[in-house]
């Protein structure tokens, strides 16, 4: 699939204890304050710039993440039955982010930090129903939607699951914040031009590009977005650090090709063929 957000975006060295940005014209450190920061100088940041600083150092984690894999394997040419395959990856990489989000605002509210409690709830919120639309997809494709998920469970879905589980579940959930934010930026990079490209590669009568379409910038993704990186630019250093290293890590996931090789279209069909719904 190609991405619109990784065209000339500048990588990024992340360390331990400081975010490293390295441009063509100079390598500088930032050090994001929360507002009402007692320190003069961040006082006079406004918080649009803030804002935008911050979008600016999450985005070169994720190029970074790509340049780090830059591997040679391309997935397999999309096809309609391919879609199938990726619509169930949709399924099962949506279906417990609701659910993971309220146990994230749990655990933000119990350590006091309410405005990141409203967040993860808020994110609750918007992520509910988005599996429902995948399955949707699924059966307007011809097939059996529940049977579908059960039998195909695509490998990187199930990385990015057990990826949020372990960020929400740590110590400190501050790490989910990266997992959304990377998600949702990606998504930006899908624009019309590619859902009308997989729309034409389906039979005319076929609607099944519900879930991509909400999981793009036509959709609701850059209000969501922007939510996300505001909360972020209010972080102080010790918890932003972490946030980034989360986007590079959540972004390693997306960018490596399967360790087991691409499921073959022959494969997919064998699978797929028993599953066709009965009308």
């Amino acid at each position: 699939m190609r991405n619109d957000f990784l065209i000339n975006t500048k990588s990024a060295c992340i360390l331990s204890d400081e975010v490293v940005v390295a441009t063509a014209k100079r390598t500088w450190i930032h050090q994001p304050n929360p507002a009402g920061s007692s320190d003069r100088t961040a006082s006079k940041i406004s918080d649009a710039d803030r804002i935008a600083q911050t979008q600016k150092l999450l985005d070169r984690a994720i190029a970074y993440a790509w340049h780090t894999v830059k591997s040679d394997r391309r997935p397999p040419k999309l096809t309609p039955i391919r879609w199938v395959w990726r619509m169930a990856g949709a399924y099962h990489s949506s279906r417990h982010t609701s659910r993971l989000m309220e146990e994230a605002a749990q655990r933000f509210a119990a350590s006091g930090r309410t405005n990141l409690a409203e967040w993860a709830a808020q994110k609750a919120k918007e992520e509910a129903g988005h599996d429902r639309l995948a399955l949707l997809d699924i059966q307007s494709m011809g097939y059996e939607a529940e049977a579908v998920v059960q039998a195909l469970v695509p490998s990187a879905a199930t990385a990015l699951v057990n990826y949020f589980t372990q960020s929400v579940q740590a110590p400190d959930s501050i790490g989910c914040l990266g997992y959304c934010y990377t998600l949702e930026r990606l998504a930006m990079g899908i624009g019309e031009k590619y859902i009308q490209g997989v729309e034409k590669l389906l039979p005319q009568e076929i609607k099944a590009t519900r879930c991509l379409y909400v999981h793009s910038r036509l959709g609701s993704e850059e209000e969501h977005m922007k939510g996300t990186v505001k909360m972020i630019a209010s972080l102080t250093h010790e918890h932003f650090v972490p946030v980034v290293s989360a986007c590079y890590k959540t972004a390693l996931i997306c960018f490596s090709p399967p360790k087991e090789g691409y499921v073959l279209e022959e494969e997919l069909q064998n699978i797929l063929r028993p599953l066709k719904s009965v009308i």
